[in-house]
């Protein structure tokens, strides 16, 4: 299994923050470090509480915003990071986009539709 990595942009109200971003097809939602969410003027409309691949519980804040990426835009619910939290692009993001990970080509692509 590869790392990979997605720059993209993230908006709310007129602010801006280019952000580099760990795709995490475990993650179900996309993660924003405080610094950026912070600069954009986020508030949390809830507390959610998620368990990490330790096994570890943490409750975080969840907001939205719009994120940018090179194959698409989206307006997306996200989570309110730590200081030493990185930024993770969730499965959540990434179908609401209409995109998929590649893990093969370590890219994302639109989603096919599967005709039954």
């Amino acid at each position: 299994m590869g790392i990979t990595y997605i720059e993209g942009a993230v908006r709310n109200d007129g602010a801006e923050e280019d952000v580099s971003f760990l795709v995490d097809s475990g993650a179900t939602y996309t993660l924003l470090p405080e610094r950026v969410w912070r600069s954009l003027e986020l508030e949390p409309s809830r507390v959610m509480e998620f368990v990490l691949a330790d096994g570890t519980r943490v409750s975080r804040g969840i907001s939205e915003c719009w994120i940018e990426l090179p194959q698409g835009r989206g307006h997306t619910p996200v989570i309110l990071g730590e200081p030493r939290d990185d930024a993770l692009l969730g499965v959540v993001t990434l179908e609401e986009m209409g995109l998929v990970f590649n893990p093969f080509e370590r890219s994302l692509q639109p989603m096919r539709a599967r005709l039954t």
